[in-house]
């Protein structure tokens, strides 16, 4: 039996309890392919890793924590201590989930070495059971040489985000028939090498699919296709935290609405003094 932390709403304070199963496993993970759909989501907080865990088999804590935590313009700025700060609260808030952390930008592309010093350091301060890093064919040699040395890798293909300087923007990946092959080579270099997943964002389907059929590890798609062996979404986008969301999102609610509303309710009682009232207050002893 594994420990995971609860919120104790008395302290807001986590508090080590039993978890109520074994967490899932990578071997487990990439026994899925072909199978029933992988779901994921990322996760940046103990809260929200609580909320989202019982419906998820992977939880990411994505480098897209830069843009949706900390306000930067891309991924680009994120650090390591950045990762393994918000990656050890997921963890203490899970218990059924695969972890999975991003490597952020400049940990891992120096050299193989470089990337085993990250991942490895990642995987200690956070407890997280896999790493995440971007790139295809150039990366093939880092990916091998973490996962001989037991460190589970997901791969990232496509539309890679860290690397939006170098390709000019966000827009899908694989129109022409040259990017298109390089995109199905680069998911095949990193599956062979030994990925255990391959995440695929942002290219037109037919390369999804393409991909999906041919690695002989679960795909994850991303703005690429249903056919995938499973999907992932940030989840402030799915929930409707922003209000902009790219094509690929599928708005399943309007957090932005309802937290502005009860923020709104809140305000006026506070100007009208009627909050606090007497529930919310304390009385002298009698």
């Amino acid at each position: 039996m594994s420990t995971t932390f609860t919120i104790d709403s008395s302290t807001s304070r986590a508090t080590p309890v039993s978890a109520p199963m074994k967490r899932l496993t990578v071997p487990a993970v990439r026994q899925r392919k072909g199978k029933d759909p992988l779901v994921m989501l990322t996760a940046y907080t103990v809260r929200t890793a609580q909320i989202l865990d019982p419906h998820c088999d992977l939880l990411l804590v994505g480098d897209s924590l830069g843009q949706v935590i900390y306000g930067l313009p891309s991924t680009v700025p994120v650090t390591l201590d950045m990762m393994a700060a918000h990656g050890a609260a997921v963890v203490r808030g899970s218990y059924h989930a695969v972890v999975v952390v991003d490597m952020p930008f400049g940990s891992y592309e120096a050299s193989p070495e470089k990337a085993f010093e990250s991942a490895a350091w990642l995987l200690k301060q956070t407890g997280a059971a896999a790493v995440k890093l971007e790139g295809g064919t150039a990366m093939a040699s880092t990916v091998a040489f973490l996962s001989e040395r037991g460190i589970p890798v997901m791969g990232h293909v496509g539309l890679t985000p860290q690397a939006v300087n170098a390709l000019g923007g966000y827009g899908a990946r694989g129109r022409s028939e040259a990017e298109a092959r390089k995109i199905v080579g680069d998911a095949q270099a990193v599956a062979e090498a030994g990925a255990f997943a391959v995440v695929i964002e942002g290219v037109v389907e037919p390369i999804a699919i393409e991909i999906t059929k041919t690695i002989a590890v679960p795909t994850i798609g991303i703005g690429a296709s249903a056919e995938c062996d499973g999907q992932v979404l940030v989840a402030e986008d799915m929930l409707g935290l922003f209000e902009r969301t790219p094509r690929f999102v599928k708005r399943y609610g309007d957090m932005a609405g309802f937290i502005g509303e009860r923020a709104a309710a809140y305000a006026d009682e506070v100007r009208a003094r009627v909050f606090p009232g007497a529930e919310q207050t304390y009385a002298p002893k009698a």
